[in-house]
Protein backbone atom coordinates (compact mmCIF):
# COMPACT_ATOMS: atom_id res chain seq x y z
CA UNK A 1 0.00 0.00 0.00
CA UNK A 2 1.40 3.43 -0.66
CA UNK A 3 0.73 6.86 1.01
CA UNK A 4 -2.30 8.35 -0.64
CA UNK A 5 -1.36 12.16 0.28
CA UNK A 6 2.36 11.30 -1.11
CA UNK A 7 0.97 9.28 -4.36
CA UNK A 8 -1.45 12.25 -4.94
CA UNK A 9 1.29 14.85 -4.58
CA UNK A 10 3.71 12.83 -6.85
CA UNK A 11 1.51 11.92 -9.76
CA UNK A 12 0.74 15.83 -10.01
CA UNK A 13 4.15 16.42 -10.10
CA UNK A 14 4.65 14.50 -12.88
CA UNK A 15 1.73 15.12 -14.62
CA UNK A 16 2.39 18.76 -14.70
CA UNK A 17 5.86 18.29 -15.52
CA UNK A 18 5.17 16.00 -18.33
CA UNK A 19 1.69 16.80 -19.98
CA UNK A 20 1.39 20.08 -21.69
CA UNK A 21 -0.54 19.35 -24.40
CA UNK A 22 -3.81 21.52 -24.71
CA UNK A 23 -6.85 20.27 -22.87
CA UNK A 24 -4.28 18.54 -20.04
CA UNK A 25 -5.16 21.22 -17.62
CA UNK A 26 -8.51 20.50 -17.78
CA UNK A 27 -8.19 16.37 -17.85
CA UNK A 28 -6.26 16.97 -14.41
CA UNK A 29 -8.93 19.17 -13.09
CA UNK A 30 -11.31 16.83 -13.67
CA UNK A 31 -9.29 13.96 -12.38
CA UNK A 32 -8.49 16.58 -8.93
CA UNK A 33 -12.35 17.00 -8.87
CA UNK A 34 -15.20 15.73 -6.57
CA UNK A 35 -16.88 13.77 -9.95
CA UNK A 36 -13.85 11.55 -9.96
CA UNK A 37 -12.44 8.86 -7.68
CA UNK A 38 -9.36 8.27 -9.22
CA UNK A 39 -6.82 9.14 -6.15
CA UNK A 40 -9.03 6.97 -3.91
CA UNK A 41 -10.22 4.00 -6.45
CA UNK A 42 -8.71 0.27 -5.88
CA UNK A 43 -6.75 -0.83 -9.42
CA UNK A 44 -8.99 -4.00 -9.07
CA UNK A 45 -11.90 -5.52 -7.42
CA UNK A 46 -9.81 -8.43 -5.55
CA UNK A 47 -6.67 -8.98 -7.68
CA UNK A 48 -3.57 -6.18 -7.73
CA UNK A 49 -3.86 -3.34 -5.83
CA UNK A 50 -7.11 -3.79 -4.20
CA UNK A 51 -7.57 -1.53 -1.96
CA UNK A 52 -7.96 2.44 -1.01
CA UNK A 53 -5.47 4.79 -3.31
CA UNK A 54 -4.29 1.03 -5.29
CA UNK A 55 -5.40 2.57 -8.62
CA UNK A 56 -2.79 5.52 -8.03
CA UNK A 57 -0.11 3.89 -6.43
CA UNK A 58 -0.94 1.14 -9.87
CA UNK A 59 -0.38 4.44 -12.44
CA UNK A 60 2.50 5.32 -10.79
CA UNK A 61 4.38 1.70 -10.85
CA UNK A 62 3.40 1.29 -14.78
CA UNK A 63 4.57 4.78 -15.27
CA UNK A 64 8.61 4.21 -13.82
CA UNK A 65 8.12 0.65 -14.90
CA UNK A 66 7.61 1.85 -18.35
CA UNK A 67 10.48 4.51 -17.94
CA UNK A 68 12.87 1.91 -16.83
CA UNK A 69 11.88 -0.53 -19.88
CA UNK A 70 12.28 2.18 -22.50
CA UNK A 71 15.84 3.58 -21.13
CA UNK A 72 17.47 -0.43 -21.40
CA UNK A 73 20.27 0.11 -23.84
CA UNK A 74 18.74 -2.82 -26.40
CA UNK A 75 15.07 -1.33 -26.14
CA UNK A 76 17.11 2.07 -27.57
CA UNK A 77 19.70 0.90 -30.17
CA UNK A 78 18.71 -1.67 -31.03
CA UNK A 79 14.69 -1.96 -31.45
CA UNK A 80 15.37 2.06 -31.88
CA UNK A 81 12.03 2.48 -29.05
CA UNK A 82 12.06 6.80 -28.28
CA UNK A 83 9.03 8.08 -27.08
CA UNK A 84 8.89 11.84 -25.54
CA UNK A 85 8.13 12.39 -22.11
CA UNK A 86 5.11 13.58 -22.66
CA UNK A 87 3.66 10.49 -24.15
CA UNK A 88 5.40 8.30 -21.63
CA UNK A 89 3.68 10.49 -18.98
CA UNK A 90 0.09 9.89 -20.79
CA UNK A 91 0.40 6.42 -21.51
CA UNK A 92 1.64 4.82 -17.91
CA UNK A 93 -0.58 7.33 -16.14
CA UNK A 94 -3.31 7.55 -17.32
CA UNK A 95 -3.96 4.02 -19.37
CA UNK A 96 -6.23 3.18 -16.73
CA UNK A 97 -8.80 6.00 -16.46
CA UNK A 98 -11.55 3.18 -17.51
CA UNK A 99 -11.72 2.82 -13.45
CA UNK A 100 -12.55 5.70 -12.48
CA UNK A 101 -15.94 5.75 -10.64
CA UNK A 102 -15.82 1.75 -11.39
CA UNK A 103 -15.54 0.19 -8.05
CA UNK A 104 -17.72 0.55 -5.23
CA UNK A 105 -17.76 -0.83 -1.54
CA UNK A 106 -20.13 -4.28 -1.59
CA UNK A 107 -19.95 -7.00 1.08
CA UNK A 108 -18.48 -10.60 0.46
CA UNK A 109 -18.58 -13.34 3.47
CA UNK A 110 -15.37 -15.33 4.87
CA UNK A 111 -15.00 -17.53 7.15
CA UNK A 112 -12.94 -15.84 10.59
CA UNK A 113 -10.07 -18.12 12.54
CA UNK A 114 -13.01 -20.08 13.88
CA UNK A 115 -14.97 -21.63 11.22
CA UNK A 116 -17.58 -18.81 11.24
CA UNK A 117 -18.97 -16.85 8.66
CA UNK A 118 -18.45 -13.09 8.77
CA UNK A 119 -19.90 -10.28 6.30
CA UNK A 120 -16.40 -7.83 5.10
CA UNK A 121 -16.22 -5.24 2.93
CA UNK A 122 -15.10 -5.80 -0.15
CA UNK A 123 -15.14 -3.77 -3.65
CA UNK A 124 -17.38 -4.73 -6.26
CA UNK A 125 -17.89 -3.55 -9.89
CA UNK A 126 -20.31 -0.85 -10.56
CA UNK A 127 -19.58 0.09 -14.28
CA UNK A 128 -21.88 3.07 -15.12
CA UNK A 129 -19.66 3.71 -18.40
CA UNK A 130 -19.48 -0.28 -20.11
CA UNK A 131 -17.28 1.02 -22.95
CA UNK A 132 -14.89 -2.11 -22.40
CA UNK A 133 -11.23 -1.22 -20.75
CA UNK A 134 -8.37 0.51 -22.57
CA UNK A 135 -11.14 1.57 -24.98
CA UNK A 136 -12.77 3.65 -22.17
CA UNK A 137 -9.78 4.93 -21.22
CA UNK A 138 -9.38 6.70 -24.64
CA UNK A 139 -12.41 7.51 -24.60
CA UNK A 140 -12.28 9.60 -21.50
CA UNK A 141 -9.16 10.93 -22.28
CA UNK A 142 -10.00 12.35 -25.33
CA UNK A 143 -12.99 13.93 -24.62
CA UNK A 144 -10.23 16.51 -22.73
CA UNK A 145 -6.95 16.15 -25.08
CA UNK A 146 -6.10 14.76 -28.41
CA UNK A 147 -3.79 11.75 -28.50
CA UNK A 148 -1.30 10.31 -30.93
CA UNK A 149 -2.55 7.41 -32.79
CA UNK A 150 0.50 5.31 -30.97
CA UNK A 151 -0.95 7.11 -27.43
CA UNK A 152 -3.91 5.90 -28.37
CA UNK A 153 -3.09 2.07 -29.24
CA UNK A 154 -1.20 1.94 -26.27
CA UNK A 155 -3.73 2.71 -23.95
CA UNK A 156 -6.07 0.63 -25.50
CA UNK A 157 -4.00 -2.87 -25.89
CA UNK A 158 -2.48 -1.81 -22.69
CA UNK A 159 -4.03 -5.16 -21.53
CA UNK A 160 -1.84 -7.06 -24.20
CA UNK A 161 -2.80 -11.12 -24.58
CA UNK A 162 -4.62 -11.14 -21.28
CA UNK A 163 -7.45 -9.02 -22.28
CA UNK A 164 -10.50 -10.05 -23.94
CA UNK A 165 -9.68 -9.09 -27.87
CA UNK A 166 -8.64 -10.78 -30.42
CA UNK A 167 -4.88 -12.27 -30.26
CA UNK A 168 -4.65 -11.04 -33.99
CA UNK A 169 -5.48 -7.90 -33.36
CA UNK A 170 -3.01 -7.56 -30.16
CA UNK A 171 -0.47 -8.92 -31.93
CA UNK A 172 -1.51 -6.44 -35.38
CA UNK A 173 -1.10 -3.26 -32.82
CA UNK A 174 1.54 -4.37 -30.92
CA UNK A 175 3.93 -4.62 -34.70
CA UNK A 176 2.20 -1.53 -36.11
CA UNK A 177 3.06 0.53 -32.28
CA UNK A 178 5.55 -0.40 -30.46
CA UNK A 179 4.88 1.57 -27.42
CA UNK A 180 1.70 -0.79 -26.68
CA UNK A 181 3.86 -3.39 -26.79
CA UNK A 182 5.89 -1.38 -24.04
CA UNK A 183 3.26 -0.40 -21.84
CA UNK A 184 1.53 -3.77 -21.96
CA UNK A 185 4.99 -5.36 -20.36
CA UNK A 186 4.95 -2.51 -17.93
CA UNK A 187 1.59 -2.95 -16.91
CA UNK A 188 2.64 -6.61 -16.26
CA UNK A 189 5.39 -6.02 -14.73
CA UNK A 190 3.82 -3.21 -11.95
CA UNK A 191 1.05 -6.07 -11.73
CA UNK A 192 2.70 -9.40 -11.31
CA UNK A 193 5.91 -8.19 -9.49
CA UNK A 194 5.87 -4.70 -8.07
CA UNK A 195 2.19 -5.27 -6.61
CA UNK A 196 2.10 -9.00 -6.05
CA UNK A 197 1.89 -8.53 -2.63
Amino acid sequence: MGNIDADKKEFIEIFRKNIKREGSTQLLEYILSDKCDFFTAPASSKYHSSFEGGLLRHSLNVYYCLKSYLERERVKNTYGLEYSEESIAITALLHDLCKINFYKIGFRNVKDEHGVWQKVPAYEIDDKLPYGHGEKSVYIISGYMKLTREEAFAIRYHMGFSGTDDDRNVGKAFEMFPLALALSFADMEATYFVERD
